[in-house]
């Protein structure tokens, strides 16, 4: 019989860790753009490059990481990446104070948080099935995301006021000492990785044998029915939604056409991320009492009603048009994360999981640089609301990989693989 997770000591703890971070990242995300907005006064295309360059490394690093990520302690990794991205996240402010400021600073700190975040991420969603048991896989999972729900309510909400009262830099301050204090949290899990007796520990592998698991990890999810069109579903909502083409020029958009304060941005934020609240809540339950995939099909097309609704916004309705259009999107995205997370890892085995991740990450997340570029250039010849209609189409393709694939067909999520987790619970 599995322990709750309530109960489970090293997953409370994992939990609490994300859910610090995850708020000081929050802040950042807003923050940053701000810095570069309010105090460089950057133009649409250099605010696109800054984006470029925070998701660069998920491009570059992602397929590596993986195959480095199965091979190291995962703990360990996670405690070094917190610790680095706060040390580089201090540079902002003490450059700020120094009056050294510049995009040419924001640029390689942006792309250097970004690349430890590569193997954070890579590690941390790689661990979680060594610690849970099978069934508890999407009960986790749902936590986690409620988690990045609260985050993305309570963090820009926090930093619209911070930018608003001390100015953006000493905002970024709050998510160094973020990351500082979830990696004193992780420090404390117990519990150490399952390997394979035939896996070598504790070492990174040569380039030669790096380049073969690295092939592995393309193999499995490439050849694979129902993590394939996942990847390349998410990886387009990527590209067109928040993270990618919307996300370079959202901000720009809401300060400068919109008129908005950094506060009232906040503020709209805070409205909008209760979707991601919602979903988190909801997601769990919709997937396990509905058919999965109409679900996921449903749930993976609603960016295209966000940045329909943020298109139409004024100065007069920018406040509610923008939250309702953010409410709507974020319901979509935490359904979709939890289901699509949770089918990956139940139907990968456990010694494939850091490679598994890492592959579906590059895919995933790879297209949002060229995305978060297109759009700053789209945005400097072709305007900020021409941007937002070309990402409303561009948000409707996402469900076109999964009809096409057995998994919008999908009644149910199929049971976790005996040797997709490593814990029972205790």
């Amino acid at each position: 019989m599995t322990t709750s997770l309530w109960r489970h000591g090293d997953f409370m703890k994992l939990w609490a860790a994300q859910s610090i971070s995850l708020i000081g990242t929050q802040i950042t995300a807003l923050a940053l753009p701000l810095t570069a907005i309010l105090l460089l006064h950057a133009t649409p295309i250099e605010v696109g490059v800054l984006a470029t360059m925070q998701y660069l490394p998920f491009l570059l690093f992602c397929l590596p990481a993986g195959a480095i990520v199965d091979r190291l302690p995962r703990i360990p990794l996670l405690v070094v990446t917190d610790l680095c991205r706060a040390v580089l996240l201090i540079a902002v402010p003490v450059f700020g104070w120094l009056g050294g400021l510049s995009l040419a600073v924001l640029y390689p700190i942006a792309f250097l948080v970004g690349g430890l975040t590569v193997f954070f991420d890579v590690g941390h969603q790689s661990y979680l099935p060594s610690i849970v048991a099978g069934d508890q896989l999407v009960d986790g999972n749902t936590k986690l995301n409620l988690t990045y729900s609260v985050a993305q309510l309570a963090g820009p909400g926090l930093g619209g006021v911070l930018v608003q009262a001390f100015t953006a830099p000493v905002a970024i301050l709050v998510d160094a000492v973020s990351y500082v204090s979830s990696a004193g949290l992780l420090r404390l899990i117990r519990h150490r990785d399952v390997r394979t007796a035939d896996e070598p520990r504790g070492k990174i592998v040569d380039p030669r044998e790096l380049v073969s698991q690295t092939r592995e990890g393309l193999r499995y999810v490439f050849r694979h029915a129902q993590i394939r069109p996942l990847a390349f579903a998410t990886g387009i909502s990527n590209f067109f939604y928040l993270f990618g083409m919307t996300g370079a020029i959202f901000t720009l958009y809401a300060v400068r056409e919109l008129s908005l304060t950094p506060a009232q941005l906040g503020v709209v934020l805070l409205v909008g991320n209760v979707g991601a609240i919602a979903g988190s809540l909801i997601g769990g339950r919709l997937l396990r009492r509905w058919r999965f995939g109409p679900v996921m099909v449903t749930t993976v097309s609603a960016g295209a009603a966000a940045t329909a609704l943020m298109a139409v916004a004024t100065p007069a309705n920018a406040m509610v048009v923008l939250a309702i259009g953010i409410l709507v999107g974020e319901i979509g995205v935490m359904v979709y994360n939890i289901g699509q997370i949770s089918l990956r890892q139940a139907v990968t085995p456990l010694d494939m999981q850091g490679r598994m991740n890492a592959t579906v990450r590059f895919v995933n997340w790879g297209p949002i640089p060229v995305g978060a570029f297109l759009g700053g250039l789209a945005g400097q010849e072709l305007g900020l609301h021409a941007v937002l209609w070309i990402a409303t189409v561009g948000n409707m393709l996402p469900a076109v990989p999964l009809l096409l694939s057995k998994v919008g067909r999908m009644r149910t999520m199929p049971a976790p693989l005996p040797e997709a987790t490593g814990a029972t619970g205790d």
